[in-house]
């Protein structure tokens, strides 16, 4: 949430041209008693682009997944792997693995609902209720309602004394257990999350994973996405960040012209040249918040100046 907005999307669509791009997770709330319609925008490029929903009310579920389907994405994701004290209070994310059956009456009632495939994403277990016999339990009462895909973190979410930032790091990554997923349930895709940061888990994982969901790795260091495109779809062309870098140019242009802040464009590229010479003044010019006011796109020239002088 509040990271993979459409111009996050845009981005890394251009550094992976055959990703299935997720949305943030949109709450039901937010869409039908917040009249926040807006967190559905996207690009026609983002496709195949999934919306992640966050709720437990299979009726508003249905409700915004028909108004998705509508709207043109490919996928509805229930997320049932957040472990946010606010999202357990609104009871949803990751505390729905401990009601299988509510989760299946969701699964179902929004497959009713569309076309579109409607898929889950959770994790490996909750707090102590953390064991094959339950996971694959939950699982296969999904699979039940209609559910093909599955997108498990390969980790249990502890729902009381850890932050949603300690729940990615403390719990042990168990990526065995997902495995064993995919043995038991052989005509499921089964994708893999958590933890992956390099080319060689990706290439490990897809030994035997339908694929590999990388999350806040590709924001940090997006060109992992392109590894991961070139991997996974054996990609032969692929863009270097100075042409990706370019064609967001363009982009920001366009958003700028619909009245888009700069710092909402900007911010998601500070991160594009980690590790290059004159990455520290890119960033450093990105955040120029009296410059970023002004929207004056020029600021974007001198950054990329200071990493890609020719191109600039």
């Amino acid at each position: 949430m509040a990271w993979t907005d459409r111009h996050c999307r845009y981005l890394h669509r251009l550094y992976a041209p055959d990703a299935r791009l997720f949305t943030e997770m949109v709450t039901t709330g937010a869409l039908l008693f917040g009249d926040q319609w807006h967190l559905l925008d996207f690009d026609a490029a983002e496709h195949p682009v999934v919306l992640q929903l966050g709720g437990s009310d299979p009726k508003d579920l249905a409700k915004c997944a028909i108004v998705a389907a509508e709207r043109g994405y490919d996928e509805v994701n229930l997320n049932v792997g957040c472990p946010s004290d606010r999202v357990q209070r609104g009871t949803f994310g990751a505390c729905l693995m401990l009601q299988p059956e509510l989760v299946a009456e969701c699964v179902a009632t929004m497959q009713a609902a569309v076309d579109i495939p409607v898929t889950v994403k959770c994790r490996l277990g909750v707090d102590d209720v953390d064991n094959d016999e339950h996971l694959h339990d939950f699982i296969a009462q999904q699979a039940d309602a209609g559910c093909q895909r599955i997108y498990l973190h390969a980790r249990k979410a502890i729902l009381s004394g850890l932050t949603p930032a300690q729940n990615r790091d403390i719990p042990p990554l168990q990526p065995d257990r997902v495995a064993r997923v995919k043995e038991a349930f052989p005509k499921l895709d089964i994708v893999i999350n958590g933890g992956i940061t390099n080319t060689e888990q990706i290439t490990d994982y897809l030994k035997w994973a339908d694929g590999v969901m990388i999350g806040r790795a590709a924001y940090h260091n997006p060109t992992l996405l392109t590894d991961a495109n070139r991997i996974m779809f054996s990609a032969t062309q692929t863009q270097d960040r100075t042409a990706v870098l370019l064609a967001y140019r363009q982009y920001m242009e366009v958003q700028l012209s619909k009245g888009v802040g700069l710092h909402s464009l900007t911010r998601h590229i500070l991160t594009s040249c980690n590790g290059m010479p004159g990455a520290r003044r890119f960033r450093q010019t990105l955040s120029d918040a009296k410059r970023l006011k002004s929207g004056d796109l020029t600021l974007f020239d001198e950054a990329l100046s200071y990493v890609f002088p020719a191109a600039a």
